[in-house]
């Protein structure tokens, strides 16, 4: 079962001995307002799995809006490791991720998330065996900050405007992301057009409706929001209707992104290229399934002409690494990232929190992800599991 590689412990102290999950729940600085729902707080799932030697490594798996946004949700995450994954990697060496992934893969379709954090947690071991950041188990970074867009999601445009006001000052973004579809499409129009208007020439404006319009109101508002500066709009429709997708691409000046279309990496990745459904893909290795899964819906992209983007599902500082230590071995990300998940949550469970920095993030480079938990932090904020 164990696999005989030059990291391997000739006392078999590869080999994974315990897989542990916590549910953390941490309230966000302020409501964030989605079309789908409106968050207080952020329940994130984190893996720890550990070696007979004693090597730790932590994955993550959060969703946004619970099951109003994805059929995965923190609890269904937990239950789906601890009944299902957890027996059937113990025993296995964590020298070898892809084995191990290729056995989760055979016993369970779908359970993406859930896929992710395991697959995480084992290149966090990984990398510390090694003595290497997990970007160069992945071909090595090519970069070593990333620009992060900050999401203005209050739904109250004076103070949207403060708050990009103060992030600007701060040089912590200067692209903002607004989070719209819960209202009618004009009030939308005139909510962005009025921060566009007071950014204008100071930050990149950004869309995201999250699935909420029709077709109808798509082609109304699209070309309303183009006109009005803003230069990406991210999942305006369902992501199974590709056909509209495309149609809309051919009537907007700005770009539109693929998001919540992607959820299961390459094959859906493959339906959008064939379809021209999109001019940006969103990166998020929860939705694809994982880190190397993210890589190929990339390299698949660039190999297509579109442009890319670093997604986040809100992830705290686990997943956030995570996903920053894929994207810094990618040749390109034309639009960015959001990275920005740490910075909405009241509380860490890092012993030194990530940088961010002259409107980017500083990604780690110690081995693994390059980061420390807080075990007193993570025992504080994990629910009860009864």
């Amino acid at each position: 079962m164990s696999g005989k590689g030059p990291l391997a412990n000739m006392e078999h102290g590869d080999l994974i001995e315990r897989v542990e999950t916590h549910i953390l729940r941490i309230p966000t600085i302020r409501a964030h307002k989605l079309s789908v729902a409106t968050m207080q707080e952020q329940r994130l799932v984190i893996v720890k799995i550990t070696t007979a030697g004693g090597v730790v490594g932590y994955g993550e798996a959060t969703t946004i809006g619970g099951l109003s946004y994805t059929d995965e949700s923190p609890d269904s995450i937990q239950l789906t490791i601890d009944l299902y994954f957890a027996d059937l990697i113990k025993g296995c060496s964590a020298t070898r991720p892809a084995e191990i992934m290729a056995k989760i893969r055979k016993m369970a379709v779908g359970n993406y998330f859930a896929k992710n954090a395991v697959e995480t947690a084992l290149f966090d071991i990984l990398g510390k065996l090694a003595g290497l950041p997990v970007s160069e188990l992945l071909g090595g970074r090519v970069r070593n900050t990333l620009p992060v867009a900050w999401t203005l999601a209050s739904g109250d445009t004076a103070k949207d405007i403060e708050e990009g006001r103060a992030m600007l000052k701060a040089r912590r973004h200067n692209i903002f992301k607004l989070k719209i579809g819960a209202r009618a499409w004009r009030e939308d129009v005139a909510h962005v057009a009025a921060i566009a208007d007071a950014f204008r020439g100071e930050a990149d404006i950004r869309v995201d409706v999250n699935q909420a319009w029709d077709m109808t109101t798509a082609r109304c508002a699209i070309p309303a929001l183009a006109e009005a500066g803003v230069t990406l709009i991210e999942q305006p429709m369902k992501g199974t209707n590709l056909d509209g997708a495309r149609e809309l691409r051919s009537i907007s000046s700005a770009a539109i992104m693929a998001d919540e279309a992607l959820r299961g990496g390459v094959s859906p990745a493959l339906e959008i290229i064939k379809a021209r459904a999109a001019d940006v893909l969103s990166l998020k290795i929860a939705q694809a399934g994982g880190l190397f899964s993210c890589r190929d819906v990339a390299q698949m992209g660039l190999a297509a002409g579109l442009e890319l983007y670093g997604g986040t599902m809100l992830e705290g500082s686990v997943g956030t690494t995570a996903t920053a230590q894929m994207l810094v071995t990618l040749p390109q990300i034309t639009w960015g990232t959001e990275l920005f998940g740490p910075l909405l949550l009241t509380e860490d469970i890092l012993t030194k929190p990530l940088t961010y920095k002259d409107f980017a993030l500083v990604v780690p480079d110690g081995p693994g992800l390059g980061v420390e938990i807080n075990d007193a932090a993570l025992g504080a904020f994990t629910e009860g599991k009864g």
